[in-house]
């Protein structure tokens, strides 16, 4: 198997892996005591997720789900990107995983006219934080957060996107 890392679509052939992977990152590399249960989003990718200006995204390498990031409609031209997550053998720039599930996430707002995305992390979250702001999301405070924005429990950092709006 070579080194390619592909980005689809969410399909349903793909739930289990990524409850299975979601969840093993948040419990045993960040030990957040979280299950799959707590996330009913997990059961219901299509319907939370492919919605409106939201998709959800899968890295593949070969049938292996290594990556997912999801953008959730929240109204007003704004998106939350959540479920962020790379298997811990395909960050980096080997792979460049979240660099290209981030590319395909970024150009999906952009087609779709989004003029923010929002998201929450949490402090133990170090090297995301670099990543994010590395690719022009800058810090906000909590109360700069759209009024629909879902404020996870565990968020304590949260950034924001800005897209300028092109005039013709």
């Amino acid at each position: 198997m070579d080194n390619k890392v592909i980005i689809k679509f969410y399909q349903d052939t793909y739930r289990e892996q990524i409850a299975e992977l979601i969840v093993n990152i948040q419990r045993n590399e960040y030990q957040i005591p979280i299950s799959q249960e707590d996330q009913p989003d997990l059961a219901n990718i299509r319907e939370f997720y492919q919605q409106g200006n939201g998709n959800f995204w899968v890295a593949l390498h070969g049938d292996k789900v290594v990556g997912t990031i999801a953008l959730l409609d929240i109204g007003n031209e704004q998106t939350a990107l959540r479920k962020m997550f790379v298997a811990s053998d395909y960050r980096g720039k080997t792979y460049q995983t979240a660099q290209l599930l981030l590319q395909e996430a970024l150009q999906w707002a952009e087609e779709h006219q989004i003029r923010q995305i929002y998201l929450g992390t949490t402090e133990q979250f170090k090297a995301a934080h670099r990543f994010y702001e590395k690719n022009e999301f800058v810090p906000v405070t909590m109360d700069q957060l759209p009024e629909k924005f879902p404020v996870m429990q565990v968020d304590t950092r949260f950034y924001c996107r800005n897209y300028q709006a092109v005039m013709t």
